[in-house]
């Protein structure tokens, strides 16, 4: 009989995984694979995970709702929220992540093209994005000083826009890095399932990647896990499997892709005056809202098994943030972050201020 195991590797934006037959790779002859193509049919994706409470599907359905809509610079613009730029790689996080369902991959047709003009933007289009091109994210290999890079650049500003008035802010040198073979690029990967690979025990983890050592060394395959300098423990999104959880993720999605900063990443990545239209973070918790869903709007989406849930508390006052204005302390308001199977309160940092 077969023996199979679970093998579990960070790949991409997060932690990968598959199943390895260890008798078919010692027997089996090496045929050569066959792509089989596009398959067709429904997408089978995209859809919440069965068994969700009413209320954990309301949150999904408020997490999706975020996903898909769009940015703009100051929110002016009808149908869209503020934070935009000043530099950002798209709009909206359902434009990169939207084939073959909203939270899959690239489209057939690439939005960064619309996106480079809109509202008037003045943006150059870099030469590798094109309308059949995958959205490409663009990492410098080194720095000007021959240092490792490795970072995100950007490939437009909101510079021209019409809702970013006397902005100027230059694109990076694309052309000059392409003919230094100094850029590398990234592709949107799924985020179908994500919930799932965080709530898989790091133990779990470290067994499947210790299994079956002989066929994998047939076929190749090797890798260690990362971990959080935190904590310790195994971090697993990002694209070297740098983040801990989906909420540092999507937070530092929002800020690195569309340049709207958040109660995780909370300052602008790029600082030029001119370019800087709204209080910081952008992104935040409305603590005046009427219920939940409306109090979560304003955070990071998080698209999948995820939510979180705001709720009214008789102890301690916490620290507000209405519009991203400055924090104001003294309401009883306490935010519970929602991660199943347990619910584990942030800490009052209104407490801490009176403490300190």
């Amino acid at each position: 009989m077969a023996h199979t195991n679970f093998v579990v590797f960070s790949l991409g934006l997060g932690v990968f995984a598959f199943s390895l037959s260890a008798q078919s790779v010692a027997t089996t002859p090496q045929t050569g694979a066959r792509d089989p193509g596009v398959r067709g049919g429904p997408a089978g994706a995209g859809s919440p995970i069965g068994g969700l409470s009413a209320a954990e599907l309301v949150f999904f359905n408020a997490g999706l709702d975020q996903f898909t809509e769009d940015e703009s610079v100051q929110g002016t613009i009808p149908g869209t929220s503020r934070g935009l730029g000043p530099a950002f790689n798209l709009d909206s996080c359902g434009g990169c992540h939207s084939q073959p369902a909203t939270g899959g991959s690239s489209p057939a047709v690439n939005p960064q093209i619309t996106v480079a003009g809109k509202q008037g933007a003045s943006n150059k289009i870099p030469s590798f994005i094109s309308a059949n091109s995958p959205v490409r994210e663009a990492r410098f290999k080194f720095n000007p000083d021959g240092s490792r890079d490795g970072g995100v650049h950007a490939l437009f500003t909101i510079s021209g826009r019409a809702d970013a008035p006397g902005c100027n802010l230059a694109q990076p040198n694309f052309a000059a890095a392409v003919q230094a073979n100094n850029v590398i690029f990234r592709i949107p990967t799924p985020v179908f399932g994500s919930g799932l690979i965080e709530s898989i025990p790091d133990s779990t983890i470290l067994a499947n990647k210790n299994a079956n050592s002989t066929a994998k060394q047939l076929l190749g395959i090797s890798g260690r896990e990362n971990r959080s300098g935190n904590d310790g423990t195994i971090t697993r999104f990002g694209w070297k499997a740098q983040n801990k959880s989906l909420l540092i993720f999507s937070g530092e999605a929002y800020n690195v892709e569309m340049g709207v900063t958040n109660e995780l990443f909370t300052q602008e990545r790029s600082e030029t005056p001119a370019c800087l239209f709204n209080a910081l973070p952008e992104n935040t918790t409305d603590m005046t809202a009427a219920s939940p869903t409306a109090a979560s709007k304003r955070r990071a989406p998080v698209y999948g098994v995820h939510a979180h849930v705001v709720a009214s508390h008789t102890g301690a006052g916490y620290t507000l943030h209405r519009g991203g204005t400055q924090p104001i302390c003294g309401d009883r308001m306490r935010i519970l972050s929602y991660s199943a199977p347990r619910n584990r309160p942030v800490v009052d940092r209104c407490a801490e201020q009176q403490s300190g």
